[in-house]
């Protein structure tokens, strides 16, 4: 079923919504993860932490290019 509305329809913007979240919370994550995993390997203590760091970040920076494309739609 094709709709007119120029939205689309409500399941399908809240798809949208999720993989955006769980995109930007894989990407504060996993770099702490496989800081941890380099960590392990080399026997060095700062990786881990160093990729939770970056990852909050990548992931502040995600946050607010995402409100950005946002308002500049609005407006």
């Amino acid at each position: 079923m094709v709709r007119d509305d120029p939205k689309g329809s409500p399941v399908g913007e809240a798809l949208v919504w999720v993989s955006r979240i769980t995109a930007i919370g894989l990407t504060m994550f996993l770099p702490g993860v496989g800081g941890g995993w380099l960590d392990d390997r080399l026997g060095t203590r700062f990786l881990g932490p160093s990729g939770f760091v970056l990852g909050f970040l990548l992931g502040m920076a995600a946050i607010v290019g995402l409100r950005g494309r946002a308002q500049g739609r609005r407006g």
